[in-house]
């Protein structure tokens, strides 16, 4: 009976032992079972709720006559009120015009209320021929 119990009680710490080896697989910290601080994971859910805050609502921007609104990669455009041309600093690939489903390339003529976008952060954007009123949504610079 004794030699029954020391039996079982030795299969039982082997297989504790195999199930612990293979229960903690990875070291914590490591690229499988990264360790983070509450503060990264503050950081992170924060820089989240700015991309998301930034890319659902439209500001409203005057460009003086004769200024340039050059927008970054993904930036939405829409024409209020004015005139204004397209600028495309490649000089080849132009904006794309959402509402009409074409390119207007450097010089075209932007047509009122029509949803533009740059797809890429290589100076393309709008110049006012007046004064103008914009909505815009995404990174934008006036020069």
């Amino acid at each position: 009976m004794k030699k029954i119990n020391i039996i079982v009680v030795s299969v039982l710490l082997v297989v504790f032992g195999i199930v612990a080896v293979y229960a903690v697989g990875t070291n914590p910290g490591s690229r499988q079972d990264p360790v983070v601080t509450k503060s990264y994971v503050d950081n992170q859910i924060n820089y989240i709720k700015n991309l998301n805050a930034g890319a659902t609502t439209y500001q409203v921007v005057q460009v003086a006559k004769g200024k340039m609104l050059i927008g970054a990669a993904g930036t939405e455009l829409v024409l209020r009120s004015g005139e204004a041309v397209i600028v495309d600093g490649t000089g080849v690939n132009g904006v794309s015009d959402l509402t009409s489903g074409i390119t207007l390339l450097n010089a075209n003529r932007i047509i009122t209320n029509h949803q533009l976008l740059i797809p890429r952060a290589d100076g393309r954007g709008l110049k006012a021929m007046t004064d103008v009123y914009v909505m815009v949504r995404g990174a934008y610079q006036i020069k």
